[in-house]
């Protein structure tokens, strides 16, 4: 079975006080049954370390090169001497705002695997897709040209997240989640040997109120979560639902 994950986005959102948050949610939760990970701003990412428990810690993107002329980016082995164990790419801000392509997503991903990090892969539809009918053409063109061949169930964690239902409040329903994450666990059966324990996780509008019946659907193996992770007593339940799933 793949490893159950509960991962927190903060986004650009938090400063040093903030992490106060992080230490009450490792009290709440000091030995979880499931990966807990939060992905605090990059600012953050030593501090958090010495905050979080059993918490892990992950970086919200990176670039694909080691080092260099590169002002202003930051390079997944940097993370990972900060102390991050993961590294988001392909959120589809990312993809928005910065016109990240499958194939960028690729390499921020290798680089991820090079500096030892485990690369949460990000995909998922626009509202205009879904209402296309293409949603599931949309995973396979993502699929095959953001993960690597070289991805395994120990260093890849792909995450579905539907753009439109990001921040909107609006969350599928439990038979739309199962037939994409269904089909994603078909698609990287094809290419990859222990796709059966590659993790695939929901993220979008995902809170307390419907954690439970979200963790209940075939091939959801955890969340990742965006405004409901920067508060402990917003994130905890969340956690404890997968825990108890």
């Amino acid at each position: 079975m793949p490893r159950k994950i509960a991962a927190g986005n903060w986004k650009m959102n938090g400063t040093a006080e903030d992490l106060l948050q992080l230490t009450a949610l490792s009290s709440a939760h000091p030995d979880p049954t499931v990966d807990v990970i939060i992905c605090p701003p990059a600012t953050l990412i030593s501090q958090a370390r010495t905050n979080a428990g059993k918490i892990g810690i992950g970086g919200q993107d990176c670039n694909t090169a080691v080092s260099g002329a590169h002002t202003g980016e930051i390079s997944a082995s940097m993370m990972k001497a900060a102390g991050a164990t993961s590294i988001i790419v392909g959120h589809s801000e990312r993809r928005t705002d910065h016109g990240e392509s499958d194939a960028l997503i690729a390499k921020k991903a290798q680089a991820a695997y090079a500096a030892g990090l485990v690369a949460i892969i990000c995909i998922g539809e626009t509202l205009a897709e879904r209402e296309a009918g293409t949603t599931l053409d949309v995973m396979d063109v993502q699929l095959a040209g953001s993960v690597p061949d070289d991805a395994t169930a120990a260093n890849t964690v792909i995450a579905y997240e539907p753009v439109w239902a990001i921040g909107t409040g609006k969350v599928p329903s439990t038979e739309q989640i199962a037939e994409v994450h269904a089909h994603i666990r078909r698609v990287l059966k094809v290419r990859f040997a222990d796709a059966n324990e590659i993790p695939l996780l929901y993220g979008g509008s995902v809170k307390d109120s419907n954690a439970a019946e979200i963790f209940a659907v075939d091939n959801v193996d955890g969340a990742l979560v965006g405004g409901a992770s920067l508060k402990a007593v917003d994130f905890s339940p969340i956690i404890s639902a997968l825990e108890k799933a």
